[in-house]
C-alpha cells in the first residue's frame, strides 16, 4: 500500500451560463458526502460567478477528482493555480466549507486581487495571490459566513 502524500490543490473557475444557487447547493451537498468518503477536506469561496477552491487530501485522490471537476460542464475556465505537498491541513474539519463574498471584499485583501474587473476578479490569479486568500480564510476571514 502506498504512503499518503498530503497535498493541497487550489484552482479557480467560473460557473457556466444558466448555473444557479439551487444547483450550487446540490453540488455542495454531494461534494461534502463524497469528500468525507475520500478523505478530502477544503473550502470554496464564491465571488459572483467566480469560484476559488482549495482541496486537501492524498495526491492520488485529488488528481482524479480534479479531472472530474475539469470535465464538469457546469464549470468554465477551470485553472489550477497551485498543487503542492503540505505538512498539515488548513481545513481539516470541513469536507467543504463554503462562503459567498463580494468581489470587492477580495479586492480589499492587500496584494491578493487585481479588482480592475470585478466580474472576473479571480481570472489569472497567480500563486502568491492565491496563497493570500488561502491564508486570510484560514485565519478566520469570512468564516462567520460558512454554510
Amino acid at each position: 500500500m502506498s504512503e499518503e502524500r498530503l497535498t493541497h490543490l487550489i484552482y479557480t473557475s467560473r460557473s457556466s451560463p444558466g448555473f444557479d444557487a439551487r444547483e450550487l447547493k446540490s453540488i455542495l451537498q454531494a461534494s461534502r458526502g463524497n469528500n468525507a468518503r475520500r478523505g478530502v477536506t477544503g473550502m470554496l469561496l464564491a465571488a459572483g460567478d467566480n469560484f476559488f477552491q482549495v482541496l486537501e487530501g492524498d495526491e492520488a485522490t485529488l488528481q482524479p477528482l480534479f479531472a472530474t471537476i475539469m470535465a464538469d460542464p457546469r464549470h468554465a475556465g477551470v485553472t489550477m493555480i497551485i498543487q503542492e505537498p503540505i505538512a498539515s491541513r488548513a481545513f481539516g474539519d470541513w469536507t467543504m466549507g463554503f462562503a459567498e463574498v463580494a468581489p470587492e471584499e477580495l479586492a480589499s485583501l492587500e496584494g491578493a486581487i487585481d479588482a480592475s474587473n470585478s466580474e472576473r476578479v479571480l481570472d489569472e490569479l497567480k500563486p502568491g495571490r492565491a496563497k493570500k486568500i488561502l491564508t486570510a480564510f484560514a485565519r478566520g476571514r469570512w468564516r462567520s459566513r460558512l454554510d
